[in-house]
């Protein structure tokens, strides 16, 4: 990341992002693409819609101890109610339609990333194999939404 991008306001900025993911190894590549990504980031994981959702009424009944994110990453192919029940959940609620959702998925079909944008999916990425990859395409997501969009 170039220091002439971030600004001082940036390096101080806690990035709050909730992964929703159920496999361990794409956690961890995850993790570590976004804490190599040069923001100072708050990243909270849970592995599937179910736990999700009971994290986020935490963050409506004790924010202080359970933040709301400002992104949440979603896999898509889960057990349950899966990325795309979550989806249709969260944008239909009104505590959390606006939190950006970018979906991570291992789906390259068309059918999946039009259904994932008809409900509402701020974005749709291809999950790679590498740490480098990762750290690629995280970056730029977290230089995306945080400089240039309007996400707390």
């Amino acid at each position: 990341m170039r220091e002439s991008m971030k600004g001082e306001y940036m390096e101080n900025k806690l990035i709050k992002v909730l992964l929703i993911e159920n496999d361990s190894a794409d956690q961890v590549l995850v993790k570590n693409a976004l804490m190599n990504c040069g923001y100072n980031v708050d990243l909270k994981m849970v592995p599937n819609a179910e736990y999700a959702l009971k994290y986020l009424q935490k963050t409506l009944d004790n924010p202080a101890k359970f933040p709301r994110p400002g992104l949440i990453l979603l896999d898509l192919n889960m057990l349950g109610l899966g990325g795309k029940g979550f989806l249709k959940e969260i944008k239909a609620s009104e505590d959390f339609e606006s939190i950006p959702i970018v979906v991570l998925s291992s789906s390259d079909q068309q059918n999946d990333v039009d259904e994932c944008y008809k409900l509402h999916a701020a974005g749709y990425i291809h999950k790679m194999a590498s740490l480098k990859e990762y750290n690629s395409v995280f970056e730029t997501i977290v230089q995306y939404w945080y400089p240039v969009s309007s996400v707390i």
